[in-house]
């Protein structure tokens, strides 16, 4: 199959469009139909020795999304502890997450053992099938922006306020909380470069030729 020079545009445009979306959430519900596009193109993930591990539980409960809140609210004021002085007030202005903001919520789970205890692939590396289910995110991602719609990753909150919650067995690695939902608009810039947290690195800093080089930013 090849693809013509339209889609991959559209492909490069998705890409750098993308954001982790934190705020401007509508509660417009997803229509049954677009979720199960998103989630099959995140089913349609690479995956260490094809073993798919991921699943994906649907969250829309009010008063479990607003457990879930208050879960992040401890594990962000944690955070913010180990944090000094100007960087510390700086993140507590930060908006990092719309666990209640948006219409939806979905789990990333990771069944390490779901082809049995060896997985082609997987026996030099054994966190690939992790790595599996992060690209199975990322596809998500893709495909919810290429939707029109927005997602961000809720990293700030301990595994085990969605393991309580959700009922995940202590077996299922739990891999990322995302809120989902059609916003109001998507920004031009990240969030976080916007807020002069940190900015974006020039590509020249990250790519090296033939071994590893030690650089600076602006090199």
């Amino acid at each position: 199959m090849t693809i013509t020079e339209n889609e991959r545009d559209a492909v490069y445009k998705t890409i750098f469009s993308r954001r982790d979306v934190r705020r401007e959430f509508k509660s417009t519900p997803i229509p049954k139909t677009v979720l199960e596009r998103m989630l099959l193109a995140a089913h349609h993930a690479p995956s260490v020795g094809f073993m798919q591990p991921w699943d994906f539980i649907l969250v829309s409960d009010q008063d479990t999304k607003a457990k879930i809140k208050q879960g992040f609210l401890q594990a962000h004021a944690e955070a913010a502890e180990l944090f000094q002085g100007d960087r510390q007030e700086k993140y507590k202005t930060l908006k990092l997450e719309g666990i209640e903001e948006a219409p939806l919520g979905i789990c990333v789970t990771c069944d390490r053992e779901r082809t049995g205890p060896v997985v082609l692939g997987r026996t030099a590396k054994p966190e690939m099938d992790l790595f599996s289910s992060v690209c199975a995110i990322q596809n998500l991602w893709l495909a919810a922006r290429a939707e029109n719609i927005g997602l961000g990753w809720v990293s700030i909150l301990h595994d085990q306020v969605l393991r309580d919650l959700l009922k995940i067995p202590d077996n299922i690695e739990i891999i990322a909380y995302l809120c989902i939902g059609y916003v109001e608009a998507f920004q031009d810039t990240p969030d976080l470069e916007k807020a002069g947290w940190l900015s974006r690195r020039p590509v020249e800093s990250v790519i090296h030729h033939g071994v590893w080089q030690e650089k600076t930013i602006g090199e």
